[in-house]
């Protein structure tokens, strides 16, 4: 496959953008992203990190994050138990447990890893709610979203070879038939 940086970048941007009109990523949503870069350039998940591959998804999301105020979770890799990397105001404004760990490509991965290095104040995290997620590469993120999951559709179908995954999520409906979920 003959990819470019570029070619992340923008496909990255179309999934951010066909998730931001199924439901507005605004400053109060957190968006957890699970990446293998690996996956992305063809390779098998955990196997081939690519600092290249994460700047340029990293670009794309930070992007959007710039134009809605939409904040960022990156899930690290199961070497360090799928922790995430957050700001630290966003891991106290959502009263998380801030664990001491530092993603490195083989323990973390590459994105994460890059992630870390660009916040502002970065903190690894163990568990955080999320309001919506972008999976690239497999990487079941469903641990790090709220209950109900509703899978998204993009037009982009994967980042370069990596299966593409998105979900937002919703209240639970609870009660029963004679519940009502809509103010009139």
């Amino acid at each position: 496959m003959d990819l470019t940086t570029e070619m992340i970048e923008q496909q990255v941007q179309q999934a951010l953008s066909d998730l931001d009109q199924a439901m507005p990523l605004t400053e109060e949503i957190l968006l957890v992203v699970g990446t293998s870069t690996s996956e992305v350039i063809g390779s098998n998940i955990g196997s081939n990190g690519s600092h290249e591959v994460a700047e340029a998804i990293y670009t794309a999301l930070s992007n959007q994050q710039k134009q809605t105020g939409v904040q960022l979770a990156f899930q690290c890799c199961e070497h360090l138990n799928r922790a995430l990397v957050v700001e630290r105001a966003t891991a106290k404004e959502r009263g998380c447990e801030i664990v001491s760990a530092i993603p490195v490509r083989k323990a973390g991965g590459a994105m994460a890893t890059y992630a870390f290095s660009q916040l502002s104040d970065p903190v690894l995290v163990e568990e955080i709610t999320c309001e919506a997620g972008i999976d690239i590469g497999d990487t079941l993120i469903g641990m790090h979203l709220k209950k109900v999951a509703i899978p998204i559709r993009s037009t982009v179908k994967s980042i370069g070879a990596a299966h593409l995954t998105m979900a937002l999520t919703r209240p639970k409906l609870i009660g029963g038939v004679r519940a009502v979920y809509t103010m009139d």
